[in-house]
């Protein structure tokens, strides 16, 4: 098997390339190592053996991206990762997030139709293409908030609303995948994805919330709570998310030309609060954690409705949230070295 994962050194990427290489397949990682802990990543899947092959190129470089894919016309799938992934960034710099997200997706798409490949694509959407969802009604129950009455969350069913520069690109994006199917036949698959959390994750304060708390508590970094912190996300451990992509590409033809929400769902809920009680409890002390106000396009709830994903590819989450939480507690724990190394850059 040939795997290509653009943003291959990233978050889900290296966690992706390895497990790939653990199985024997080649992987062709394709990502420009301008986020931090990168680096990190790609020597970390390069001491798994030669089966990598590495090309640093950003997806905005139609010349660098085509030259890629052509080279590897032969890939059996395609996991397409790379993206700027903060909304805040998006609102300070539009044009380079719409570049990178838009524009760099397109540039995938196009280079593999005209490689003329057939082999499956999986693109890394997001819940922000759901927007802020102000016309569905929300409630606090139990010092969180909670919907009215979305019993199962959010369907894939919901009406699209790209709020922020972010949701914009990303839709855009998210759309052009499903669209390619429908026109040219490619093979392309939109993945929803809700608070993906794990190892390996350099979280920062505008992304990766979940690593963040826990990587900030852990050096004694101080915390800022954007609106009231009652805010709910359901959260998917990373090796969760990683068998939904192998529950994908093992049915291309059922998944192609569609959209799934994958996340925690209803079972894995958790908000702000809630997690740096979880935090504390394990670190036995208190996080400093200040207040500001809320950001632009800030869902008060986001809970996917994973049950399209549940029928049609046979997949459910696994792993829960305790269970995933201490994971990734004990594994920022024992690399804290490599946090303090990269702790001037993780804000």
């Amino acid at each position: 098997m040939k795997t290509i994962v653009t943003g291959g050194a990233g978050f889900i990427g290296s966690n992706a390339s390895s497990r790939y290489l653990k199985r024997g397949h080649q992987v062709v990682v394709v990502d420009n190592l301008s986020r931090e802990g990168v680096g990190e990543n790609l020597e970390w899947l390069r001491s798994q053996g030669a089966a990598l092959e590495f090309h640093q190129t950003d997806i905005r470089d139609w010349e660098g991206v085509s030259g890629v894919f052509r080279r590897h016309r032969d890939a059996d799938q395609v996991l397409h990762l790379a993206a700027q992934v903060a909304v805040t960034t998006s609102v300070r710099n539009p044009r380079e997030d719409f570049e990178i997200n838009a524009l760099g997706t397109f540039n995938v798409l196009e280079a593999m139709r005209q490689s003329g490949m057939r082999a499956p694509l999986i693109y890394s959407s997001t819940n922000k293409v759901y927007g802020e969802m102000t016309r569905v009604g929300t409630v606090e129950r139990n010092g969180r908030y909670d919907y009215q009455s979305l019993s199962s969350g959010v369907s894939e069913e919901h009406n699209l609303d790209f709020h922020s520069p972010y949701g914009c690109s990303k839709g855009s994006a998210d759309q052009y995948v499903i669209d390619y199917h429908r026109i040219y036949g490619l093979r392309g698959i939109v993945f929803r994805q809700s608070c993906i959390y794990g190892y390996r994750q350099f979280g920062a304060e505008d992304q990766g919330w979940v690593a963040w708390f826990m990587i900030a508590a852990q050096l004694g970094r101080s915390i800022t709570i954007y609106g009231d912190g009652k805010q709910v996300r359901d959260i998917l451990f990373i090796d969760d998310l990683l068998d939904a992509y192998d529950a994908a590409f093992a049915q291309p033809d059922k998944a192609a030309g569609r959209a799934f929400n994958i996340g925690g769902g209803v079972a894995n809920v958790v908000s702000l609060r809630e997690l740096i009680e979880f935090i504390e409890r394990r670190s036995g002390g208190r996080i400093p954690a200040g207040t500001a106000d809320w950001r632009p396009g800030d869902q008060k709830v986001f809970i996917s409705d994973i049950r399209r994903a549940r029928v049609d590819l046979g997949w459910s989450p696994r792993i829960n949230c305790p269970q995933g939480l201490g994971l990734l507690y004990d594994w920022i724990e024992k690399n804290r070295e490599l946090f303090v190394k990269l702790s001037p850059t993780l804000v």
